[in-house]
């Protein structure tokens, strides 16, 4: 199998896409389940479904990616922001005492993995002769 840079991008964008989408359906149907696992209950469900709804949106963005990495390449830094927004805080409240090692911590972190994915995508598909985006 020969793979080329943009091959290298397609490949992990459409991965990502394939994981998040059914993680983040699957937490769509599961606020009692949290609720139980994660007490005290969520007292305001907008922000937990929407982060849901957002992150779901997000998954859309990286199947356009996946498509087209050439063409997406200055979205692929935007999709760096939207991994850092849950593993910057997710690490920051692990490392002071405010998140538990368990299921938002791990997801957390793997965020942060596919933020360093997302990254060498990025570089990988850098414009030949040029720097730019």
């Amino acid at each position: 199998m020969n793979l080329n840079k943009h091959s290298i991008a397609r490949i992990l964008f459409a991965l990502a896409a394939l994981y998040g989408i059914p993680v983040l359906i699957l937490g769509l149907f599961g606020e009692a389940q949290f609720n139980a696992a994660m007490p005290p209950a969520i007292t305001h469900p907008e922000f937990y479904y929407g982060f849901h709804g957002l992150a779901l949106v997000f998954q859309l963005i990286f199947i356009l990616i996946a498509i087209d990495p050439a063409r997406y390449r200055p979205l692929m830094l935007v999709a760096v922001l939207e991994k850092l927004a849950f593993f910057g805080p997710g690490l920051w409240l692990y490392s002071s005492g405010r998140l538990a090692e368990g299921g938002a911590f791990y997801g957390a972190m793997i965020d942060g993995i596919w933020a360093l994915l997302f990254l060498l995508a990025w570089a990988l598909t850098r414009p030949k002769g040029g720097a730019g985006t």
